[in-house]
C-alpha cells in the first residue's frame, strides 16, 4: 500500500495515479504484461490494484502455499513494472472507456462532479480517472517522473493476513521487499481550503433526479471521527432501520436508493447523503433529510438508541473484519494512516466510548450548513 494518489499529481498530470496503477500490469523487468495477469491466476489466486484520492494499492489473494509467489510478484510490479509506451497506448482506451462508463451512470457520476465543486481549487478537487484530454499527455516517461516522485519508501506498508507464522511472513517480506533502498518524500499535501455552501443545479436529462447532499467533515487524526462515523452510520448507514431509509423509502415511498457516507482522509473528510428519486419528488426528499439532520441535531440519543447504535456499528465492523481481504486491506490503511494498528478490541472499546452529546455536537458542526448538488 502506498500513500500515493490523484491528490498527489500535478496540473499537467490529472489521471496518471491511476494510470500508473494499471500500469503496474502491463509488464516488469522480468515479465512480460501476459506472465503478470497470470502468474497467480493459474494457480487459483488473483493480484489486483486500486486508486483512491490519496493511496495506491497492489493486493494479491492466494493459496498458503503459494504465498511466496504473491509475495515476489507484488514486489516486481511495485519496484520494477516498465510502463512500456507500447501498452500504455493501449491502455489508455480502456481508461477512456472505464471513464464514459461513469459518465453513463448518473449515480456514479455527480460523486465526482460534487467532490470537484467542494474541492475547488485544491488537489482533491479533480476526477482519479483524469479526462481524455489529461491522458493524452501521459506516457511512460512522465509515469517513471510521477512514481519518483511519490512512490517513495517512507510512504509504503506491507500488509498480510493468513494462516502463516510471523516469522515466515518476516522473512519473505525482507527477502523481496527488504532489498531496496531507502527513499524519502520530498513534498508535503497541502490542506484544501473550504469554499462557500453552494447550491447548483445541473441539466442531465436523465430519467430521475440524483442528488447529493455533503459538507467537509474530519480528518484521520480527528478524535471527532468516530461520533461522526457512528452518526452517519445512525443517519444513513446500509442497515434498513437507518432513519434515512425508513422515512424516506419505507414510510414514503420515495426512493429506491439513499444513504449516508463519510470518508476520511490525512487532512480533511467529506460527508455525504446520496439519493435518487422521480423528478417531481426531489424537493420532499431534501426536507424529509434536513428534517433528520435536524432531530440529531437537537434531540440527543436515549440511552437505549445509542446503545443500540453501537451494537450495530460494532456487529457491522465484526463482519467486515470476518473478511480477510478486507481487514488485510483495513490493517494496511492503519499503518499507513497512524503507524500503529488497533486491535478489535481496541475499537470497540472507542466506539462505546461515544456519547449522545458528541453526536450531537459533531450532527451541528459538520451539518449546520451542506451544499447540494442536483441532477435533473
Amino acid at each position: 500500500m502506498i500513500n500515493a494518489g490523484s491528490r498527489d499529481e500535478l496540473a499537467n498530470e490529472f489521471g496518471i495515479a491511476h494510470f500508473t496503477e494499471h500500469g503496474f500490469f502491463k509488464g516488469t523487468e522480468h515479465r512480460k504484461a501476459y506472465q503478470v495477469n497470470c502468474r497467480l491466476e493459474n494457480l487459483g489466486g488473483e493480484l489486483n490494484a486500486y486508486t483512491t484520492k490519496e493511496d495506491t494499492t497492489i493486493h494479491a489473494t492466494v493459496l498458503r502455499g503459494d504465498f511466496t509467489k504473491a509475495v515476489e510478484l507484488v514486489a516486481d510490479v511495485a519496484f520494477h513494472s516498465t510502463f512500456p509506451d507500447k501498452e500504455l497506448d493501449k491502455e489508455r482506451e480502456v481508461i477512456l472507456d472505464e471513464i464514459n462508463t461513469y459518465r453513463d451512470s448518473p449515480n456514479d457520476d455527480i460523486y465526482d462532479s460534487f467532490e470537484d465543486l467542494i474541492f475547488a481549487g485544491s488537489e482533491l478537487g479533480h476526477n482519479i480517472l483524469g479526462t481524455p484530454r489529461s491522458l493524452k499527455g501521459i506516457d511512460s516517461a512522465a509515469i517513471h517522473r510521477f512514481r519518483a516522485r511519490t512512490h517513495t519508501t517512507d510512504k509504503m506498508v506491507f500488509s498480510s493476513i493468513g494462516n502463516i507464522s510471523l516469522t515466515r511472513i518476516r522473512e519473505i517480506a525482507e527477502r523481496y521487499l527488504g532489498c531496496y533502498a531507502a527513499t524519502k518524500r520530498e513534498f508535503e499535501r497541502v490542506k484544501p481550503i473550504e469554499v462557500a455552501p453552494f447550491e447548483k443545479i445541473l441539466n442531465k436529462r436523465t430519467h430521475q433526479a440524483h442528488c447529493i447532499i455533503g459538507a467537509i467533515a474530519y480528518n484521520l487524526a480527528d478524535k471527532r471521527r468516530l461520533p461522526f462515523a457512528l452518526l452517519t452510520n445512525i443517519l444513513g448507514g446500509p442497515c434498513a432501520n437507518s432513519r434515512l431509509n425508513i422515512n424516506v423509502r419505507e414510510r414514503n415511498g420515495l426512493t429506491y436508493n439513499i444513504g449516508a457516507a463519510y470518508s476520511s482522509l490525512s487532512d480533511c473528510g467529506l460527508a455525504s447523503i446520496y439519493f435518487s428519486s422521480d423528478h417531481e419528488n426531489s424537493e420532499r426528499c431534501r426536507e424529509i433529510i434536513a428534517g433528520e439532520i435536524k432531530k440529531l441535531q437537537t434531540t440527543a440519543l436515549t440511552s437505549r438508541q445509542l446503545s443500540m447504535a453501537k451494537r450495530q456499528f460494532i456487529a457491522q465492523l465484526a463482519i467486515i473484519n470476518e473478511g480477510a481481504e478486507g481487514y488485510m486491506l483495513g490493517v494496511g490503511k492503519s499503518l499507513l494512516s497512524y503507524g500503529e494498528v488497533d486491535t478489535l478490541e481496541e475499537s470497540y472499546r472507542k466506539i462505546n466510548a461515544v456519547t449522545a452529546s458528541e453526536i450531537m455536537e459533531v450532527a451541528n458542526d459538520v451539518w449546520r450548513e451542506p451544499s447540494v448538488l442536483l441532477y435533473k
